[in-house]
């Protein structure tokens, strides 16, 4: 029988757009972080308000992406992903005009909101345009690395703009890219329709984005709160009621916001929960090295972003040239394994740091590692993730996809920041006052040491999830059947 994909002579242009969106959506994660200390001057921003700009983004995406993939389901993926585009692109253009940090914030949640109706969306268009287990390959190669690649990316291009234009340009360049994205999507993408017409689960919505948005809300203060506080303890514990709450929910809706129906594959449970280790063990190393680069290092806003790079071309080989190409004829688990086992030797490299250590010899091994590492994994996890999905659940298994790497992110960063400053204040007791600038660097390098080992054993935990609950038979023999 001959794929559906090949039947569709725009599939690669289609391709290009659904990259180009989800390269936005990934940018904005980081775009602004170098950007962060010009606007809290511009807008006269306190330093207790500050986290917002991040966080707001990242509570709305994180916490509405479920509703965001059933209406993906519901309206069709196409509208979806335009009512998303023209949406962060209003967003966008909103935040680069703010003239107060109370806009700057609003604009951000709005971002996140469109965010999690436009990403589920690329993802099950991806999946529903490309069937044919090579040309499937060659498709969630280029998707995987730009999921992983464009964090590392974000932090150039925010660099470059803020140093070059302004710090209002990390919004505005979406403007441009959304509308260029808008046309193409036009032009080029073809909605294979699944349910319409449907209802949506109002009680799933509410229990399930309260409970991701809290537990998003609880990770984020947990930093400069600290563990024990309420303002983390109460959210987190919530959080976790309500998506239990949910979880019950779900086994009695008749039309359920997230069916589980979809995790009853073993493979795919394991692609999930490869994902969610994976990103947990990876985002400490842009939050380490951004401080490692620039007050130990003393690198200037675009050198750090340009530091990052060797991350984000390991991810594109890794995905694109290697992954790509094996997964055909590869058990998806190999490469998933494989590549964990490869980021944590990176990690362990960059474990190995030192307050007088060079870029070349002692920061690039590390990155090369963790970016092919992440590339191998990050591609077959999204194919594994997706394939055999009944197309009217397409959107729900990418959303789903998305806010394991949403939480795990936020997890990981919070985990990981808790490690690194604990283990350097034992540092600094235990080699006396940390008074002057090679002291607190020291104790700060030593903080992030013990976190990239703690990285490198939940990347080897990912490893053995993968290598024992993904299934051993090739992609195309997985995705044969429907998941009931």
């Amino acid at each position: 029988m001959t794929p559906a994909s090949a039947a569709d002579p725009k599939r690669w242009w289609a391709l290009a757009v659904i990259a180009l969106a989800q390269l936005m959506v990934i940018l904005d994660g980081t775009i602004v972080n170098i950007a962060l200390p010009s606007a809290q001057r511009a807008l006269g921003m306190p330093d207790a308000d500050r986290q917002w700009v991040i966080t707001a983004y990242t509570l709305a995406f994180g916490g509405l992406l479920l509703l965001g993939g059933r209406i993906a389901d519901l309206v069709g993926r196409k509208r979806a992903f335009v009512i998303g585009l023209a949406g962060f692109a209003m967003a966008s253009a909103l935040g680069g005009a703010a003239a107060g940090p109370g806009t700057l914030f609003a604009a951000r949640a709005l971002q996140g909101a469109f965010a999690a109706v436009l990403a589920p969306s690329a993802l099950s268009l991806l999946t529903t345009t490309f069937t044919d287990p090579r040309e499937r390959a060659k498709a969630f190669g280029v998707y995987g690395a730009l999921a992983g690649g464009g964090s590392g990316a974000g932090l150039l291009v925010g660099g470059l703009l803020t140093e070059y234009l302004n710090w209002r340009w990390c919004l505005y360049v979406n403007v441009p890219v959304a509308l260029a994205a808008l046309i193409g999507a036009q032009v080029f993408l073809r909605d294979r329709s699944g349910r319409r017409g449907g209802h949506l689960d109002v009680p799933g919505v509410l229990l399930g984005s309260g409970g991701l948005v809290a537990l998003v809300y609880g990770f984020s203060e947990a930093g400069p709160r600290g563990w024990t506080s309420p303002w983390v303890a109460a959210p987190l514990m919530a959080g976790v009621l309500l998506l239990a709450a949910f979880v019950w929910w779900q086994h009695r809706a008749a039309g359920p916001l997230l069916p589980l129906r979809i995790f009853r594959d073993r493979s795919r449970a394991g692609a999930f929960a490869t994902m969610g280790l994976a990103t947990i063990g990876m985002f400490g190393v842009f939050l380490f090295l951004t401080y490692y680069f620039q007050a130990v290092l003393g690198y200037p806003p675009v050198r750090t972003g340009l530091a990052f790079m060797p991350v984000s071309v390991g991810i594109v080989i890794g995905a694109t040239q290697i992954a790509a190409r094996l997964l055909p004829r590869t058990a998806p688990h190999t490469l998933m394994a494989s590549g964990m086992v490869l980021a944590a030797a990176g990690m362990v490299l960059l474990s190995r740091l030192t307050v007088h250590a060079q870029y070349v010899p002692h920061v690039l091994p590390g990155l090369l590692l963790v970016g092919l590492g992440m590339g191998l994994t990050f591609m077959p996890v999204y194919a594994t993730a997706t394939v055999g999905v009944p197309t009217q659940d397409t959107g729900a298994a990418s959303a789903a996809l998305t806010t394991v790497q949403q939480i795990g992110a936020s997890l990981g960063t919070v985990l990981l920041n808790t490690i690194a400053t604990g283990a350097a204040s034992r540092h600094s007791r235990a080699h006396g006052p940390a008074d002057s600038g090679t002291a607190l660097a020291e104790a700060m390098v030593h903080g992030f040491s013990v976190a990239y080992w703690c990285s490198a054993g939940v990347l080897l935990l990912a490893a053995l999830v993968a290598a024992l609950t993904v299934r051993r038979g090739k992609p195309s023999q997985a995705g044969s059947k429907p998941s009931a």
